[in-house]
């Protein structure tokens, strides 16, 4: 469990300050565990908080990455990780924009968070990422209206590394308790579909000169 792991990254992994509140994480840490599809709790930057085994075996294949491992912050994973689109299927219209207008959503709300702060400097490093953020999701934003960028209930192409699932649809289910929310966490959960072997390939995304995923078009 990410939670457990104690993995080095470039920024502490939030932890809930009181004792009761680290217990309660435990015990969800094993109710997460015992689930067959891909969960993730993460805080209002992405930070992963927890995750279980079957969401990092969703990314098994996935290569190194200095900021942008999915278990580490899955944001940054979805859209400056040259790998991304390898599991992610229509990587740019499925997963990137949708996540930069949640992300702009967050900056709005949270706009002096210093994590937050952070991805867009690196956003706007990426000339095509920051033309798309700055540029293009306003006009998809508008061309698929509100439900295009609500995350729940969304069902999004992935390519599972077990053959048993393989190229196949996820629904996301954002279902965060209150004891969550009161410590500023959302978890979302990858509910997988049976695998669709005739649909098309996941879409491709190019790599910038720093290895991040590159968005094509918007």
């Amino acid at each position: 469990m990410a939670y457990q792991a104690g993995w080095q990254r470039s920024q502490p992994r939030p932890v809930p300050a009181s004792l009761e509140a680290q217990a309660y994480l435990q015990d969800y840490a094993d109710l997460l565990e015992a689930l067959p599809f891909p969960s993730v709790v993460f805080d209002q930057c992405w930070d992963v908080v927890l995750c279980n085994d079957a969401f990092e075996t969703l990314f098994v294949g996935i290569g190194p990455h200095p900021t942008a491992m999915p278990s580490h912050n899955f944001l940054r994973f979805v859209l400056f990780h040259p790998d991304a689109s390898t599991v992610l299927g229509e990587h740019e219209s499925s997963w990137c924009l949708p996540m930069l207008a949640n992300f702009a959503d967050a900056v709005k709300r949270h706009d002096q968070d210093r994590a937050l702060q952070s991805i867009r400097r690196d956003i706007a490093q990426d000339p095509i990422m920051d033309a798309a953020y700055r540029h293009g999701l306003p006009h998809w934003i508008r061309a698929v209206g509100p439900d295009g960028v609500e995350s729940d209930g969304a069902v999004r192409p992935l390519v599972h590394p077990d053959p048993r699932w393989g190229r196949t649809d996820c629904r996301i289910v954002i279902d965060t308790p209150k004891s969550l929310q009161d410590m500023g966490y959302t978890r979302m959960t990858l509910v997988l579909r049976e695998a669709r072997h005739a649909a098309a390939g996941p879409g491709r995304a190019h790599k910038t000169r720093n290895g991040a995923a590159e968005l094509r078009a918007v």
